[in-house]
């Protein structure tokens, strides 16, 4: 069964979208929503095909757009526009943050890469 929001909030300053989901409330950071963008920019076109995103760490939500009844698009100041949230996906990422961030942020480092814009990592062996 699907679980609709009850309401949704942008908050501008800290660039969390909050989210109402019967009773539970959660605060998703742009940077988590961007990185974990549904869109097959990030996903890739299958399994195996993600695209690590890196250096989102100051990425900025500039606008949410509805998408039908059951979704919504977020336009962010990176410019990555194509990803199109369902109330499902919101709901499974905002239940799994923790261990999705964690996840990212393992990839981030095996990969050498960072949060930051315009950084490079070196290692030193």
């Amino acid at each position: 069964m699907t679980k609709i929001p009850r309401k949704i909030l942008l908050h501008k300053q800290s660039q969390q979208l909050e989210l109402y989901f019967d009773g539970e409330q959660f605060l998703l950071p742009a940077e988590f929503l961007r990185v974990h963008s549904p869109s097959a920019e990030v996903k890739g076109h299958g399994a195996g095909q993600e695209i690590l995103q890196f250096g989102k760490k100051d990425v900025r939500i500039t606008q949410l757009e509805r998408a039908g009844n059951y979704a919504l698009k977020l336009v962010f100041d990176d410019g990555h526009d194509s990803g199109i949230y369902t109330w499902d996906y919101f709901y499974e990422l905002a239940k799994n943050q923790k261990s999705l961030w964690q996840e990212y942020e393992n990839k981030l480092h095996n990969a050498g890469k960072s949060r930051e814009r315009d950084t490079s990592i070196v290692r030193f062996v």
